[in-house]
């Protein structure tokens, strides 16, 4: 596969396109189609649009099947990607030149394609559509309009090239490729059934009549509205200028992008004040306003342009890469806003700045239009979703949409602020991409499952719940996941953070699922479950924690003899003696317990075992360690010692009524524990005020979004950008904190400012980093690595001991429980490999649904939802 964009002949391209469509129904793959059959149209140009939107000049405009896919799906405007005289081999695009995992960014600026090569797309696109538009119903030959854009300056747009490529679009009857097209439908009039000779004679070959001025980053004013004036008075085009959001000043921009979580995106103000400014952006559109009103065509802006960042991180090659999608949206609206109030509401404005579904109608409302998509047409569904968009668009009044609406617009902006669908997330979100190198055409695969540290079998188990069968869905679930409750309430669910929607909307809520299958069919499975035979070898597990439980239901399961050894006088670890009630109640705790004693599992509590040559002289094979991460962190403070993090909340929890907190609790550090101890405090009685106190912001805190995200809904207080120095008689001195320069792991570094500040505080609890006592292992002859953890085989977790193994907490200090559950099927595979000579099977049946009910399902945007999540899953495995 090439990196370079290769044109498809029009003979080629129309047989394409209806053989696919007669053996399948699809164009380019599309599965569902849009049609215009209510009549309603829009005026612009003295042409007709049946939709007020379509893709922005960028991607999905540069080869002509990409502007039919489009066409399809519902767009009818068309920004046509930007030329200009260097092109082709001539114009240094580096690879790969887009990114748009979240917000998007790109490093390119004009077609690829030579400046002849791309109006041969367009006119190849624009002959197809009228083609299609007739012979398939989509919608009124004439109620699409096609946008020529170019750059980037007035010697170049003057040029014979760039004069010969507008002429063209202007009139393209004489040109060759306009016959080549022209002929083909003549030549294949019998494969139509709609379309005669008389109708591909009268194809108006009038493409554009408009066109989008973009300039670079820097020109002057003059050189602008000189532009913008050949266009107007002699080329006689309906003209858009396309504006820098750089007009909104450097402050505006940096704190507003702050203010809505992208604080790492790094750009100084050296484009803000050489760019166009606002006041003589004010009076050029004011005087071409006038100019096209006496050449009887119309002026506009088109809101925005890329906004210019530094490439810190490698994102992308180079040194500045173009930001668009949703960072530009609240900037583009502003922007919006304060043109129309400049000009009465009495400005056409063509938008594109983060425009997707879930804010389309909201600023068509405003009497904005055309809207142009770009970044949305990269995320998972494609042009698919277009169809949605076209719907939305449609449902809305058509009237009294040719002037600004300036209350509405205001409206609109303030709201973009708070806006969560354009906010960053609390915490950075995580990496979503597979870490595995997936074929290039066999790449059907389930993320979700290959995001799981244990490859759950997902897709399978939403399938099953989708139709009702709880039963069927906890077997498949167990098969792998002997900790059904536990995980279904409170597992980091790595799954989630994989799914396909989280590109463009929200994770299914797979650890719901879970929990319903659980809950579901709980009883008949526990019904169901038979002892397991152990005749296999005998196998002692050191600490009763969710690792120890998981091994021992997977190594009972294979017919091992297992007994688990726990300290405590009850079985959960840290989930049971230490997470609150609220977060996991201890009947979920029990119910997993009870899977594995229905096997055949022994539990022995308040059994400490430090010995592995004890263990073995009882008869024991095999010995796990799955011990908790109990020892405490420590952080240095000048006066008194607070209390700890894990002595705090297993009192808190087990008795309660012995905790004197006073009114003011403060928590140092931003794990999950020091979540759980911040809202575990905050239900404390007597307790009025809850602090986390941490160097950095909330952002680049190590705990789950979630789990922030509950201690804010909480009423914890967040004491960012503060650094404990000294804790005496009820006063917590820090440093005030700002933060620097990122650092390589793309977090703003914390800086100190030689300032101070005091808070009120009763009691301080410090959740630093959990540690585990690596002096269990020493003592039984176990080596530790360099960072002081037991030294294991990778593939087996095996130690330098024969047959004595590492799992969970044991490890590499805190881990979750379904990275336990990993370690733990690990090291039962071995086992079971060991002393059975054969293979552990975990494998389900693969249970999938109708390819027609997967393709329902592609491109459809829909948030999470109280019931019918199933329904959200996009069956990424389904063939």
């Amino acid at each position: 596969m090439g990196d370079r964009m290769t044109p498809i002949p029009f003979d080629q391209l129309m047989g394409w396109i209806l053989e696919e469509n007669e053996k399948y129904g699809k164009i380019f793959g599309v599965n569902h189609t849009f049609k215009s059959e209510d009549g309603k149209k829009l005026e612009l140009f003295g042409e007709k649009i049946e939709t007020p939107y379509g893709p922005a000049a960028g991607p999905h405009t540069q080869l002509a099947q990409n502007i039919i896919a489009a066409y399809v799906t519902g767009s009818r405007f068309f920004e046509l990607k930007t030329v200009q005289t260097l092109d082709g081999e001539d114009l240094p695009v580096s690879k790969p030149c887009i990114n748009a995992s979240d917000e998007c960014y790109n490093v390119e600026w004009s077609t690829e394609l030579t400046v002849p090569q791309a109006f041969d797309e367009y006119a190849k696109a624009w002959f197809a559509l009228k083609l299609l538009s007739k012979e398939f119903g989509f919608g009124d030959p004439d109620g699409f309009v096609f946008n020529m854009s170019v750059g980037y300056d007035f010697k170049g747009i003057t040029s014979e090239k760039i004069d010969r490529f507008i002429m063209s679009l202007k009139e393209a009857k004489d040109t060759e490729i306009w016959n080549v097209c022209k002929n083909w439908a003549l030549e294949h009039i019998g494969e139509f059934k709609n379309i005669d000779k008389n109708y591909v004679e009268t194809i108006s070959s009038e493409i554009c009549r408009s066109i989008t001025l973009s300039t670079l980053h820097g020109c002057p004013a003059s050189e602008i509205q000189k532009i913008a004036e050949y266009l107007i008075s002699k080329k006689g085009l309906n003209t858009f200028v396309k504006c820098n959001p750089t007009l909104l000043g450097y402050e505006f921009a940096r704190e507003t992008l702050d203010k809505m979580g992208y604080d790492y995106i790094s750009f100084d103000d050296h484009h803000f004040k050489e760019d166009l400014q606002y006041a003589d952006a004010v009076k050029m559109i004011k005087e071409m306003q006038e100019l096209a009103s006496k050449n009887g065509v119309i002026f506009g802006v088109k809101l925005t342009n890329t906004f210019p960042v530094e490439i810190k991180r490698d994102e992308l090659p180079g040194e500045e890469m173009y930001m668009s999608g949703k960072t530009l949206y609240p900037l583009t609206t502003e922007l919006a806003r304060r043109l129309s109030k400049e000009f009465d509401g009495k400005i056409k404005i063509s938008y594109s700045g983060g425009a997707d579904f879930f804010n389309i109608d909201k600023l068509f409302d405003t009497g904005i239009w055309p809207i142009t998509i770009a970044t949305t047409l990269l995320k998972n569904g494609g042009y698919q979703r277009g169809v949605q968009i076209a719907k939305k668009l449609k449902a809305m009044d058509y009237a009294s949409k040719y002037e600004m609406d300036n209350d509405k617009l205001q409206s609109l902006a303030n709201q973009t602020l708070e806006d969560e669908k354009h906010k960053k997330a609390i915490k950075p979100i995580p990496r979503r991409k597979l870490d595995t190198k997936v074929p290039l055409v066999d790449c059907f695969i389930a993320s979700c499952k290959e995001g799981c540290p244990i490859h759950q079998d997902i897709p399978e188990y939403i399938h099953l719940v989708s139709e009702g069968k709880h039963y069927e869905a906890l077997k498949v679930i167990t098969k792998k996941n002997p900790l059904p409750f536990i995980t279904g309430t409170i597992c980091s669910h790595a799954c989630m953070n994989k799914c396909s929607r989280q590109f463009c909307d929200e994770s299914v809520h797979i650890r719901d699922i879970k929990l319903e299958a659980a809950k579901g069919a709980y009883d008949k499975l526990l019904g169901e479950i038979k002892k397991g035979s152990q005749k296999g070898s005998s196998v002692a597990i050191i600490g009763g924690g969710t690792t120890g439980i998981a091994a021992s239901h997977l190594l009972a399961r294979e017919g091992m003899k297992v007994t688990v050894f726990e300290k405590k006088n009850e079985l959960g670890g840290i989930v049971r003696q230490v997470i609150p009630e609220f977060r996991i109640g201890s009947e979920s705790i029990a119910n997993d317990i009870k899977l594995a004693e229905k096997l055949g599992v022994e539990f022995v509590t308040g059994s400490e075992q430090n010995s592995v040559k004890d263990l073995k002289a009882k008869g024991f094979d095999h010995v796990i360690f799955a011990i908790g991460a109990w020892k405490p962190g420590r952080v240095r403070l000048e006066g008194q010692d607070p209390m700890n993090v894990i002595e705090f909340l297993e009192k808190i929890k087990n008795t309660p009524s012995e905790m004197n907190l006073g009114k003011n609790v403060a928590i140092i550090g931003g794990g999950n524990t020091a979540m759980d101890a911040a809202r575990a405090a905050k239900r404390a009685n007597g307790v009025e005020n809850v602090s986390l106190v941490y160097r950095r912001t909330k952002k680049y805190m190590p705990a789950d979004a979630e789990e922030l995200g509950l201690a804010l809904e909480d009423g914890v207080e967040f004491k960012e950008l503060l650094s404990p120095i000294r804790y005496e008689n009820g006063k917590l001195t820090c440093e005030i904190m700002k933060l620097g320069d990122l650092d390589e792991k793309g977090r703003r570094r914390p800086v100190g400012t030689g300032e101070n500040k005091e808070l009120e505080v009763d009691t301080l609890i410090a959740a630093v980093g959990e540690k585990i006592d690596t002096d269990l292992y020493t003592k039984n002859g176990i080596e530790l690595n360099e960072k002081g953890f037991a030294r294991v085989d990778a593939n087996s977790l095996e130690t330098n001991v024969e047959n004595v193994y590492v799992a969970g907490d044991g490890l590499n200090g805190p881990a979750t429980v379904v990275e336990g559950i990993a370690d733990a099927t690990k090291i039962a595979r071995v086992i079971v490999e060991k002393t059975e000579n054969r293979a552990m099977d975990l494998s389900v049946e693969k249970i999938q649904g109708t390819r027609a009910d997967a393709i329902s399902r592609k491109g459809i945007l829909e948030m999470g939802q109280a019931s019918g999540e199933c329904n959200r899953c996009l069956q990424c495995s389904t063939v």
